[in-house]
């Protein structure tokens, strides 16, 4: 009894510790806008900044063709091998958003995918629709897309956006409710399954295309998914093999404990060879994700993988886009490899609806 009280206290502590960071930190971005050194946690402005030591990263500036931007890591699941957690509540200002993202329009980005934590959180879905509707009408960008659990999204929601959104990817890892359950993507009496179909149908009546995103780990890797990905029939379906990330789901540090939902190489093979007829599935092994995604954070800093945790750049809306993309560790040679430039605009697709 005690103990369990003891828990629930903890739990409130830490909720009430991430909201006090939060308002810190968009106090900070309030009183100093061009710079972001205040709202990092354990930065002393005297002191050299990683940015400012030497770097062995590469010094030419890839373009930013595609983009994900993280702009929360608040979310309302707990997946035990989520690779962003929720260490802050910040997120920018939206003419602040919408700022960066008209930067990065400007250096070359063709595709936007917005993510998180969970995009619809932020104001019940209006922030990233507002988002969504300025990247295609005002920026006119060839490809916008979201990736969500699919838990907080409304109809009405389809109704005011849909048409400016080219791609929904919705994370689903089992057609098994308790394997779900288990991973962390349980929500009380919601099933994630039905709501994954609601979701498919919604995407056909709203012109939406529709994709899936997997993340193959202990607990589904001797699934059989043919049957469920052949009837819903996404345009893609990203199978990917659990990544760890020191500081996110792996380390002292971390929010997360991942090991356990670890696969070997072998592993990840064998499930792609049982799902090897599915003309959709895209498979990125932890070679081909480290660093083949251009990730910015919730201030919109690049985010470099190469040394197995996320390095942070100065944020685009400091320094601009070229002085910051020399930072991201980004393999353009291995973005393209794994096939990560495609016909993403759904105006291109010739999809039947």
């Amino acid at each position: 009894m005690y103990l369990a009280m003891l828990d629930r206290l903890l739990s409130v502590a830490r909720a009430v510790l991430a909201a006090l960071r939060g308002q810190l930190d968009a106090l900070c971005w309030s009183l100093t806008p061009l710079s972001l050194s205040l709202s990092l946690p354990g930065r002393r402005r005297d002191s050299p900044s990683r940015w400012e030591r030497k770097q062995e990263w590469d010094e030419t500036s890839p373009t930013p063709t595609s983009v994900n931007y993280h702009f929360t890591r608040q979310c309302n699941y707990k997946c035990g091998f989520c690779f962003h957690t929720a260490k802050t509540s910040f997120v920018l200002p939206l003419e602040e958003a919408k700022r960066g993202l008209a930067m990065l329009k400007e250096a070359g980005m063709e595709k936007i995918n917005f993510s998180g934590g969970e995009p619809f959180l932020q104001d019940r879905g209006e922030f990233v629709g507002k988002l969504v509707q300025f990247c295609k009408q005002e920026l006119e960008l060839p490809s916008v897309s979201i990736v969500s659990n699919g838990s907080l999204i409304r109809e009405r929601w389809f109704k005011k956006y849909g048409e400016y959104l080219d791609i929904l990817a919705i994370s689903c890892d089992s057609f098994d409710e308790d394997v779900n359950v288990l991973i962390g993507r349980g929500q009380g009496k919601k099933n994630h399954v039905e709501n994954l179909h609601k979701l498919r149908q919604w995407c056909r009546e709203y012109a939406v295309a529709f994709k899936i995103n997997s993340v193959i780990n202990r607990f589904n890797v001797e699934e059989d998914m043919n049957e469920q990905i052949k009837a819903l029939n996404p345009v893609r379906w990203k199978v990917f093999q659990c990544l760890l990330i020191e500081g996110e789901n792996s380390g002292e540090d971390a929010l997360r404990e991942a090991e356990k939902f670890v696969i070997s190489d072998e592993d990840f093979e064998r499930f792609l060879d049982r799902h090897k007829d599915i003309s959709c599935l895209v498979p990125e092994s932890n070679q081909k994700m480290r660093d083949s995604y251009l990730i910015l954070d919730e201030y919109m800093r690049f985010l470099n993988c190469r040394n197995g945790r996320k390095e942070p750049s100065k944020s685009i809306l400091d320094v601009g886009v070229e002085a910051a993309i020399k930072f991201s560790g980004f393999d353009e040679k291995m973005f393209l490899t794994r096939g990560g430039k495609y016909v993403w605009s759904k105006a291109d697709m010739k999809l039947d609806w």
